[in-house]
C-alpha cells in the first residue's frame, strides 16, 4: 500500500468517526507506529486532518467540541467516574488539606470524602450543597457568582483563596500534550487561583477525555503530577503522558454501558 493510499484510508475512517488512535491505525493499515505517525503528520501539514494527543481527529470534530452542562455530564461514563474517584480517595490521608474543583468526576470524589477528617475547598456549587448537608469534613467554599452551566462559583476580582492544599483534584474536558483543556472560557480563569495554592495537581479524567480537543488551556502539562483514568485508556496515550513526566494511574472499572 502506498503512502497516498494509506492516507486516503485514514481520511475515509475520519468521515465516519471523529477520532482514530495510533493503535487503531496500526491495526487497520498493518504498518509500524513510526509510519502511522508520519502519515498523521503529513495529513496535519496538508490541512486534511488534525494531529491530536494519541492519534488523529477530523477537522469537523475539532471545530465542534462543546462542554456539556454539569447535569448532563454527570450521566456519562458513570462506572469509569466512580472507579477514578475511588482511586483518588485512596491518595487522601486524614488531616490532609485538599482542593476539589468542579466537574462530575471531581464531584464523585468529593462525595467520597464527605465522611473523612480532612479540610476540603471547592468551587463547585453542587458539591458544596451536598457536603453542606452531609459529612464531617471541614468545608471551605469559593465565593462569587454562581455560573450554572459549569456549576461553579467564581469572582474574577477575588484574590487567591486563603487555603493551602497538598493536592488539587482537577477535572478536564480534554487532556492533550499541552495539559488540561476546556471549551468554557471561564474554567481556566476559575482554576488559576487554585493552582496557586496547591502543591500537587491530580487530574481526574475518564479515558474518553484523552480523545477530546478543546480551545482553552486550563492547566499546563508540567503542572500535573498525576492523572487518574480508567482502563479504557490507550497505551500510546499513557506513554506520551509518562514521557511528559506525568504519573498515570489506571482504575479498573465495571462494564459501562453509558
Amino acid at each position: 500500500m502506498t503512502e497516498t493510499e494509506r492516507q486516503r484510508q485514514i481520511i475515509t475512517m475520519l468521515e465516519t468517526r471523529p477520532f482514530a488512535t495510533v493503535r487503531e491505525l496500526i491495526d487497520m493499515l498493518s504498518v509500524s507506529p513510526a509510519t502511522v505517525r508520519r502519515d498523521i503528520e503529513k495529513l496535519h501539514e496538508a490541512g486534511e486532518a488534525r494531529k491530536v494527543f494519541g492519534g488523529v481527529a477530523s477537522l469537523t470534530a475539532a471545530s465542534r467540541t462543546h462542554a456539556l452542562p454539569f447535569a448532563q455530564s454527570s450521566d456519562l461514563a458513570v462506572d469509569a467516574k466512580h472507579a477514578i474517584a475511588a482511586m483518588a480517595e485512596g491518595l487522601c490521608r486524614d488531616g490532609d488539606m485538599v482542593m476539589v474543583a468542579g466537574g462530575s468526576t471531581c464531584h464523585q470524589l468529593g462525595l467520597r470524602l464527605a465522611g473523612r477528617s480532612i479540610g476540603l475547598y471547592t468551587n463547585s456549587m453542587p458539591l458544596a450543597a451536598a457536603l453542606g448537608t452531609q459529612g464531617v469534613c471541614q468545608l471551605s467554599v469559593a465565593g462569587g457568582a454562581l455560573h450554572r452551566e459549569p456549576g461553579i462559583l467564581y469572582d474574577p476580582k477575588a484574590p487567591a483563596p486563603d487555603f493551602f492544599a497538598s493536592r488539587l483534584f482537577l477535572g478536564a474536558q480534554g487532556v492533550g500534550p499541552e495539559g488540561v483543556m476546556e471549551s468554557h472560557p471561564l474554567l481556566p480563569m476559575a482554576t488559576r487561583p487554585m493552582l496557586e495554592r496547591a502543591d500537587d495537581v491530580i487530574v481526574l479524567a475518564d479515558s474518553r477525555k484523552l480523545a477530546v480537543r478543546a480551545r482553552f488551556l486550563s492547566c499546563p502539562i508540567d503542572r500535573i503530577s498525576t492523572l487518574i483514568t480508567d482502563d479504557g485508556v490507550q497505551e500510546d496515550d499513557v506513554r506520551i503522558l509518562e514521557d511528559a513526566g506525568v504519573t498515570v494511574l489506571v482504575a479498573p472499572r465495571m462494564d459501562d454501558k453509558t
